[in-house]
């Protein structure tokens, strides 16, 4: 007692001995970081807590986690670690001059946190101060730092190495998840020819060959050169390189990616991506107004165009004033270089009372039942973002300027407004080939991708990814016999495609293309943007066609034959989710996306395509299996290329489809696309499909195809594949056994038999039926089918996420929901009401059942 009243609330008086004396029994437990440890100083491992706010940061001495004030007891308890570093940015009032202004502003010495500065304060008046102490708990003792004389040389090694340790996000390795740009060397002071080049809209040839594709603008004479073959993998001859040798120029920006948002520039002299913080001036000094670009494939749409129309100004709202939104659910997220499409779809999930319920309902269980290292987890990573956004505590009005030196008085901070997603997409992405990386990426992909984690990591008895899923029946003719098969399928999306035939202003469209055409013949203004107008009807009318099976075999026939297959509900979920696709291939493989405007409803009703099931007079194809041949040449197996392109359009890798279609033997896209959410994870999965040997083909190859083992044992990748789709596994190996480890007929089997001859654990299929009284549960208490909520097929509108650009390659994401009988656009960190709420040109809809 007399040594804790002796240190309490400081350590002015404090002899060296003391020190020493007191820190003894903890210095087993202070590490010294060492390379490859990951060091959190900036955000708390549980909130978005950081050294700027107002209980500053405290960062354990042996895990380097970072903890906010309201969750450092938690972790103490846990562990029993004792010393923290506690970290915590200080606003002050800059001391006036003889004159009564502001001292002279000169380089602050006194920050040391790699903390952004927040904008919203004169910087003339304020400035800020980083301060740094050691902290023992439980009784709180405070050792202010530097204390170098005084500390122990470990102590003090460890506090050293601990503040200038790098952020763990960037990169170390080459899996690493992300790669964060820096600012050139060469970006101030970058010297630019006045020579009077200035570059067109559109129509880009590189100036020493033939290439119009991959063409970069180098920043210091204007020059436009193509880049080699692994700036993006579309080729070229390397020109812009050997510019730079001849001439030193450093700096280049891709032509197409310019976006009032950014765009891509490379330093050949630092040789990689880098930022470069004054973009704009530098293409101004070409003609170039990033501010009214937007990508395009081979040219910008320049500031000619008319407000309103092309898609950057319309999905945002450009031109109109939109009023600010603060408080709980109006959260914005830091964009981390390309990460809106994770924004856009975490808004949208976070937006539903199941996600809420499961996560940030059960926050403080999830928090208190966590791992060691939180950082690793998924549920509290998941909890923690749901906090973040619909706390309401990091979105707060901005302070209004005549009450800055009030405040400031009360020693309060700024306000601290928006979340930064860092840690949730380290690790949602670990370990994946795409959003491990600082690349655009495909929405739609990306909710599959969150759905699949959701599925795999359960939070107490309620699945949130139920709301989600629904079955499909999938009805196959054969055209020959006109006997059919019956199959059900999981699914999570509905994909609508888009009709682009039934296009109402089929003139005015055939206009625009050819005056497009010869603008980029003269390099002259593009003209005004014609926009096809299809009609949601006819997209829905296009979805229930009946459609060509490529390759059919006829079990009727025991040939090949026509087929046709058409779609139905066999269940209505209670969210829909509605894909437009939008997106297709070009001739170079290069995705491209259609630009149209389609006149969603606010109000759905799809009744009309629920399944109806084997009919009267209508006769089954015999239940026989095609016959397996493997071909004495392996690497001549023959892949369904119809089947990669559906997964393709998808937003998946393009070698991830075809190991797909390939290890499912090319039983088509549906039971490709199960194949694909069981294999996102591993870290092969975009890798080029390799064909074994014949040897290994007879074996384990011969497995992934159906081939039947010694022990009659079905295939790990088949088991896998079912159990994706929402059955069990003993469910899974039963149907494979049943029917000679045929995968198709196994979905049948399942289907026809709902008792099953093993008894489940009643606890997997103890359903929620809480809020669902108008929905029935599909998978009753003895059923072993996927858990599926059924009800009417009648749906509200109530978010949309819109994509501008022209491929998943590039562009950018913005979310609208519908809150509190409002639309709002949530467009990274800015969250504003909406005006014009573009439902004409999203991308993935979102719909919530209407109760019967």
């Amino acid at each position: 007692m007399q040594r804790a009243a002796l240190f309490r609330g400081g350590d002015a008086q404090m002899a060296s001995g003391d020190l020493g004396e007191l820190l003894v029994p903890y210095m087993p437990t202070i590490r010294v970081p060492k390379s490859g440890d990951r060091v959190f100083k900036t955000e708390c491992a549980f909130s978005y807590d950081s050294p700027d706010s107002e209980g500053g940061l405290y960062v354990c001495m042996n895990t380097f986690l970072g903890f906010g004030r309201e969750h450092i007891e938690r972790h103490y308890r846990k562990t029993g670690q004792c010393v923290y570093l506690h970290l915590k940015r200080h606003l002050r009032q800059k001391v006036p001059g003889a004159s009564g202004g502001a001292l002279p502003k000169r380089r602050n010495a006194k920050l040391f946190l790699d903390l952004e500065i927040s904008s919203d304060l004169n910087s003339d008046d304020f400035e800020y101060e980083d301060e740094a102490k050691l902290v023992i708990f439980p009784d709180h003792y405070e050792i202010s730092l530097p204390n170098i004389e005084e500390l122990p040389a470990l102590v003090t090694i460890a506090c050293d190495a601990l503040l200038s340790a790098k952020s763990p996000y960037r990169k170390q390795e080459p899996d690493s998840w992300e790669e964060e740009l820096q600012a050139s060397k060469h970006a101030k002071t970058l010297v630019q020819l006045d020579n009077g080049v200035r570059i067109p809209p559109s129509g880009w040839k590189c100036s020493r060959c033939d290439l119009r594709e991959n063409l970069w603008l180098n920043l210091s004479d204007g020059s436009v050169l193509c880049g080699k073959w692994f700036f993006d993998g579309s080729g070229g001859n390397g020109h812009a390189v050997e510019h730079y040798r001849d001439t030193g120029y450093p700096l280049a920006v891709k032509l197409g990616t310019i976006t009032p948002d950014g765009a891509d520039v490379y330093s050949f002299d630092e040789e990689e991506p880098v930022l470069d913080p004054h973009i704009a001036k530098h293409l101004a000094h070409f003609g170039i107004d990033m501010l009214q670009m937007q990508v395009t494939d081979n040219g910008l749409r320049d500031n000619d165009i008319k407000p309103r129309v092309s898609e950057w100004e319309v999905i945002q709202e450009a031109g109109v004033k939109l009023k600010p939104m603060y408080g709980p659910g109006y959260t914005g997220m830091k964009n981390l270089g390309n990460s809106c499409y994770l924004n856009a779809v975490m808004q949208a999930i976070f937006s539903i009372p199941e996600f809420q319920r499961a996560y940030v309902g059960n926050l403080p269980r999830i928090f208190d039942y966590s791992p060691l290292d939180p950082t690793q987890d998924f549920n509290t990573q998941m909890a923690k973002l749901g906090h973040g956004l619909l706390s309401g505590q990091y979105s707060k009005p901005p302070m209004k300027s005549e009450l800055i030196e009030q405040v400031m008085k009360e020693e309060h901070k700024p306000q601290h407004n928006g979340i930064s997603p860092r840690m949730f997409k380290a690790f949602i992405s670990k370990g994946h080939p795409e959003f491990s990386s600082n690349r655009q990426q495909d929405a739609q992909e990306f909710f599959l991708h969150l759905i699949n984690l959701v599925e795999r990591n359960p939070v107490g008895s309620e699945n949130p990814s139920d709301v989600f899923r629904f079955l499909v029946e999938e009805r196959t003719q054969c055209c020959q016999s006109r006997k059919v098969r019956y199959t059900h399928r999981v699914d999570y999306i509905m994909q609508l495609p888009v009709a682009m035939e039934a296009a109402t202003n089929k003139d005015e469209l055939i206009a625009y293309e050819l005056k497009r055409r010869e603008a980029e013949a003269a390099r002259r203004p593009l003209p005004e943007l014609v926009r096809a107008k299809i009609p949601f009807s006819a997209c829905l009318q296009a979805f229930s066609e009946p459609s060509n099976v490529e390759d059919f075999w006829s079990s009727a026939l025991q040939a090949k034959s026509a087929g046709v297959k058409t779609s139905r509900f066999a269940s209505f979920p209670e969210y829909l989710v509605v894909q437009i696709k939008k997106f297709t291939f070009g001739l170079d493989w290069i995705p491209k996306k259609l630009d149209v405007s389609i006149d969603m409803p606010d109000f759905l009703d799809i009744t009309h395509l629920r399944a109806r099931g084997l009919q009267p007079g209508e006769e089954e194809l015999p239940d026989i299996a095609p016959p397996i041949v493997i071909p004495d040449d392996p690497k001549a197996l023959d892949i369904d290329e119809s089947s990669v392109m559906q997964l393709a359009e998808m937003g998946f890798p393009l070698e991830a489809c075809r190991k797909a279609v390939y290890y499912t033997g090319n039983l088509g896209a549906e039971v490709a696309f199960n194949w694909i959410i069981a294999h996102m994870e591993e870290p092969d999965f975009a890798e080029p499909l390799v064909i074994p040997a014949f040897g290994e083909v007879a074996s384990s190859g011969a497995a992934a195809l159906g081939a039947v083992g010694l022990d009659n044992q079905p295939p790990e990748e088949m088991v896998a594949i079912i159990i994706s789709m929402g059955f069990q596994r003993n469910v899974a190996v039963q149907a494979l056994k049943a029917t000679n480890n045929n995968l198709e007929r196994a979905l049948e089997w399942i289907f026809s038999h709902p008792d099953p001859e093993e008894e489940s654990d009643p606890a997997l299929d103890t359903m929620d039926m809480e809020n669902n009284a108008n929905a029935n549960i599909l998978a009753d208490t003895g059923s072993e089918g996927p858990r599926i909520k059924d009800g009417p097929g009648r749906y509200e509108l109530f978010g949309f996420i819109s994509h501008m650009g022209t491929s998943t390659m590039s562009g950018h994401y913005v979310c609208h929901l519908r809150k509190e009988g409002r639309w709002v656009i949530y467009n990274d960190l800015r969250v504003c009401a909406s005006e014009r709420p573009p439902k004409d040109l999203g991308y993935i809809y979102f719909y919530h059942r209407i109760p019967s």
